[in-house]
């Protein structure tokens, strides 16, 4: 087509004709219910039918409206670009697809799709606009108020961040569930991600002793001001003023290892996470619908051998530093550590009241009784439990508070 430029309200019309072809097109329409809309006869349908067909979206402008110009009417030049000429075949394709597979796909996972299953290779522009076009896809907000990026940490380990998300995750599985992830602040490699029925202390601390095991001891942790992780008790009086200064279960076990806990005040100031968990919700429940996951441990076990080296190879970046300040762990006290852990007086019966069971500690090679010793319960994460007295165990539990006859192998500290 030559060059030239055509009134805006060509420009408009034109654009509204492509948006009922489009829906006509992917089938929402009838051809017949389309010439309706725009006020036409179904044999001038038939004409614009075969001119898009033909020209694309240059075919649907009224030529005789054309004014000469030295060059394009802005508009109708990016309009161009967009809707460059494509044939009905791949457009009703594409619009298919995306209603009837990917309809809750975001418009770059649908674009990568394309390209990945389907060997279409068309630019994300192209897919976007079309999307929006045909009514599949609403166009986007403006967005906010920008804001400068923290700068990362130049190596790995130096600052982690954790956080949980409550989200429909899994599509077969009713309701919502939380999905808890360990990232790296140097590189946004993730660690570690789990599905779990509820965001708590012990599956918290289940993920960061996944991670020193697997990476070894990092220097910092960022994270929430959530009540597992900081205190929140307030009061006036001695004894909840006292409260509120102890350290969480989890502040503890971080102190322990010398690992320094840092509170967000705000969403804002957990960018990091805040834009992990925007990819994730609009990828990862599509993901597991296509793979047909149906179930708690095949989602955990997607998470792990899928989506977890996926997204470190997609959006993990290379850090500002060369090598890592992971040290690796060289104790053997994780148990302990990263067990919730409760002051109890020993009775003269040489029994711990804990919760409602009573735990009856054995015969000990140290001492005849403990009777009004200052004891540890452990509460492990997996259900078990022991007793500690300094550097020795009294005795270990079953969840049930029965006790067993020797140390299981999975809890030796």
């Amino acid at each position: 087509m030559e060059e030239g430029a055509y009134p805006v309200f060509q420009v408009e019309r034109a654009m509204k004709v492509q948006e009922v072809i489009l829906r006509a097109i992917d089938g929402r329409l009838k051809w017949y219910e389309a010439a309706e809309i725009l006020g036409i006869s179904d044999r001038q349908m038939r004409r614009w039918k075969r001119r898009y067909e033909r020209l694309g979206y240059d075919g649907l402008l009224d030529r005789r409206q054309k004014r000469p110009s030295e060059k394009w009417n802005a508009v109708t030049f990016r309009l161009r670009a967009y809707f460059k000429r494509v044939a009905v075949e791949v457009v009703q394709k594409v619009l298919t697809l995306y209603r009837e597979r990917y309809f809750d796909f975001n418009v770059l996972h649908f674009h990568e799709k394309l390209k990945e299953k389907h060997q279409i290779d068309l630019s994300y522009t192209w897919v976007k606009n079309a999307l929006q076009t045909a009514g599949l896809v609403s166009k986007e907000s403006r967005r906010g108020v920008h804001r400068k990026a923290r700068p990362r940490r130049p190596l790995p380990g130096m600052l982690l961040h954790t956080d949980a998300s409550t989200h429909a995750w899994i599509p077969e599985v009713e309701g919502q569930q939380d999905l808890i992830a360990v990232l790296d602040d140097a590189n946004s490699e993730a660690y570690y991600a789990r599905f779990v029925p509820q965001e708590s202390t012990a599956t918290m601390m289940a993920g960061l002793r996944a991670v020193i095991e697997q990476e070894g001891l990092f220097c910092a942790l960022y994270a929430d001001r959530a009540s597992h992780f900081v205190t929140t008790r307030t009061g006036s009086s001695p004894h909840r003023s006292q409260q509120a200064t102890a350290p969480t279960q989890i502040q503890r076990a971080l102190g322990q290892l010398q690992i320094e806990l840092i509170s967000a005040n705000s969403p804002e100031a957990r960018g990091r996470m805040e834009r992990l968990w925007e990819t994730w919700q609009r990828r990862l429940p599509q993901e597991l619908r296509l793979a047909g996951v149906t179930t708690w441990e095949g989602a955990n076990a997607f998470l792990t051998r899928q989506w977890v080296p996926f997204h470190n190879r997609t959006w993990s970046v290379k850090p500002n530093g060369e090598g890592s300040a992971f040290v690796p762990y060289t104790g053997n006290a994780l148990n302990r550590i990263f067990a919730q852990q409760h002051d109890r007086v020993v009775g003269n019966d040489n029994c711990v009241e804990f919760e409602k069971r009573r735990l009856q500690i054995s015969k000990s090679a140290w001492r005849l009784s403990y009777a009004k010793c200052r004891v540890k319960v452990y509460e492990h994460l997996d259900g078990t439990l022991s007793i500690g007295h300094g550097p020795h165990t009294l005795g270990y539990y079953d969840a049930q508070g029965s006790l067993l006859v020797k140390e299981p192998v999975e809890q030796r500290v």
